[in-house]
C-alpha cells in the first residue's frame, strides 16, 4: 500500500497531552523564582566585599604614591636641590607644590601628576600632618606635609580604621 492509502484508512492521529504535561504550574514556577531569589541574596554580600577590597586596595596605593612622592621631595630638597622655608625640614608646604613641581637646576620636577581622588570620600581633599603634629592628629598645624591620610571615618576589613593607614 502506499502512503496516501494508509492516510487515508488510517489518519494520523496528534498525540494528546495530558494536562500535567501541558506547561509549568504555578508550584514549578515559584519554585524557580524562589531559587533564583536564594541564589541572587547570596551573591550580593559577595559582590558588596569585593568592592570593599577594591577600594581598599586604590586607597593603599594612593596613599603609598602621595608617601612616595613626599619622600623623594625631601630627598630632593635634603640634597640642596629645593629652596625649603627653615622650619619645614625639607618637606613640601602642600601637597599641591608636588603636582605644579619645582624648578631644580632650571629643570621643572614634578613629583606627582595629579592629586589621588580618595576612593573613600570621592574628594581630593586629603588628612595632612606635619612632622610637628602628633602621630595621631586630625588636625594639619600647615607647616609642611609629613604625610597623608584619608578623612574616611570607615572601618577596614582588617578591622583598623581607614584614618591610620
Amino acid at each position: 500500500m502506499s502512503v496516501t492509502a494508509l492516510n487515508a484508512i488510517a489518519p494520523a492521529r496528534k498525540p494528546q497531552l495530558r494536562s500535567s504535561e501541558a506547561g509549568v504550574t504555578l508550584i514549578e514556577l515559584i519554585i524557580v523564582v524562589a531559587m533564583i531569589s536564594i541564589l541572587a541574596s547570596a551573591a550580593i554580600p559577595l559582590v558588596r566585599l569585593q568592592i570593599k577590597r577594591s577600594k581598599e586596595r586604590e586607597l593603599r596605593h594612593d596613599l603609598w604614591e602621595m608617601r612616595a612622592a613626599i619622600d623623594a621631595y625631601k630627598d630632593a630638597a635634603d640634597k640642596g636641590g629645593i629652596q625649603t622655608k627653615a622650619d619645614s625640614n625639607n618637606y613640601p608646604p602642600d601637597l599641591q607644590t608636588l603636582v605644579d613641581g619645582v624648578d631644580i637646576q632650571d629643570h621643572k620636577v614634578r613629583f606627582l601628576r595629579r592629586i589621588p581622588v580618595d576612593p573613600m570620600t570621592k574628594s581630593t581633599d586629603w588628612g595632612e600632618r606635619s612632622n610637628q603634629d602628633d602621630t595621631d592628629s586630625s588636625s594639619w598645624g600647615g607647616q609642611n606635609v609629613f604625610d597623608v591620610y584619608t578623612k574616611s571615618d570607615g572601618t577596614g576589613l582588617d578591622g583598623t580604621k581607614y584614618s591610620t593607614w
